[in-house]
């Protein structure tokens, strides 16, 4: 080997904390304490290797089943651990408590530190485990399929969409636009709100984001959101589209993040959201409830607060005009009361 190739493998085999680690033996012992990266281990052809999980990861669930599981999370059983003896341990920085990374590095050989922070960051993250784990040739073919997904989904321009990506309920919590699941969004024009936030994963009140959003996605994951959360987002958001997202499409690095790449182009597609021309406009749905009557002024409709002439040409309206008119229209009803 070549000092370039040793230089260039010292840095595939860099960890998200700067740790380099040497190529593992083939008899090693790995335990993953992250869901999706387990799935990736997986698929690099390292599931006789996989001696521990956490009971969040399931993917694949017929070759993960039979793995003995070691608590959740950020609850990881670290005796569990330990009678399992392995050489490596993977855990992320979002995913895992610090103190469990450094209580784990006091007995085992190898913490592998992953934090992926947008979709790109997968290529890295299937070289790192390819190279320490000697997967080199799994790694590319799966940077390929990765790389063409992201290809086929960027050929095509979408309509920007501001979207408030829902993970939690009671308190309500969002994403911050830095995390790994606002960049994918990002990948078709969906922005995530708030637009800046000092906490990753900030509460958020709803009401304050009426007139300002266009789309609220309600994760299947951490919390499962279902159908019947919908209408409840809804009375408290008027004027935007709510529906549920699959959070493992959006948020799950590893091999599953080039299956989200396709779930997300098929969301666009399913839409109107795709530019086909110039001037194509944004699905805010319109804030009519029903109660159509005009006010004695003949100012408002008292159901909805817009004037005749909003109402006549609410379809023409580009999405900014739209969210102009809904964030004023508490405001005329207060007005009138």
């Amino acid at each position: 080997m070549t000092s370039r190739e040793d230089h260039l493998n010292t840095r595939t085999r860099c960890d998200a904390l700067g740790t380099v680690h040497g190529r593992a033996e083939t008899d090693a012992r790995i335990v993953s304490l992250v869901p999706s990266i387990t799935e990736l281990v997986c698929d690099l052809g390292l599931s006789d290797r996989l001696v521990g999980r956490t009971g969040f990861c399931i993917h694949p669930w017929e070759t993960v089943r039979t793995v003995p599981k070691v608590g959740g999370t950020k609850d990881v059983k670290l005796e569990r651990v330990r009678e399992l003896q392995p050489t490596h341990v993977i855990v992320n920085v979002d995913e895992n408590l610090r103190e469990t990374a450094e209580q784990l590095a006091e007995f085992v050989p190898h913490v592998i530190v992953t934090h992926p922070q947008a979709p790109e960051d997968n290529l890295s993250l299937y070289r790192l485990l390819g190279a320490i784990f000697g997967r080199e040739a799994e790694a590319e073919r799966l940077c390929a399929e990765f790389s063409a997904a992201l290809s086929e989904l960027q050929s095509v321009e979408h309509v920007p969409l501001d979207v408030l990506y829902l993970i939690w309920r009671d308190p309500w919590m969002a994403v911050a636009p830095d995390t790994y699941i606002a960049q994918t969004l990002a990948l078709i024009n969906w922005r995530s709100h708030p637009p800046v936030s000092a906490e990753r994963y900030p509460q958020v009140d709803l009401r304050a984001y009426t007139g300002k959003i266009d789309r609220v996605l309600l994760s299947t994951e951490p919390f499962h959101f279902k159908e019947h959360h919908i209408p409840e987002v809804q009375a408290l958001i008027s004027g935007a589209e709510v529906t549920l997202i699959d959070g493992e499409m959006v948020s799950w690095y590893g091999s599953r993040a080039i299956q989200g790449l396709r779930y997300l182009a098929n969301i666009a597609r399913a839409t109107d959201d795709v530019v086909v021309s110039e001037g194509a406009t944004l699905p805010i749905e319109s804030p009519c409830i029903g109660v159509c009557a005009i006010d004695e002024t003949g100012s408002y409709c008292q159901g909805c607060m817009r004037t005749l002439s909003e109402i006549a040409n609410w379809t023409q309206y580009t999405s900014s005009e739209r969210r102009r008119i809904m964030s004023i229209l508490a405001e005329r009803r207060q007005s009138t009361t």
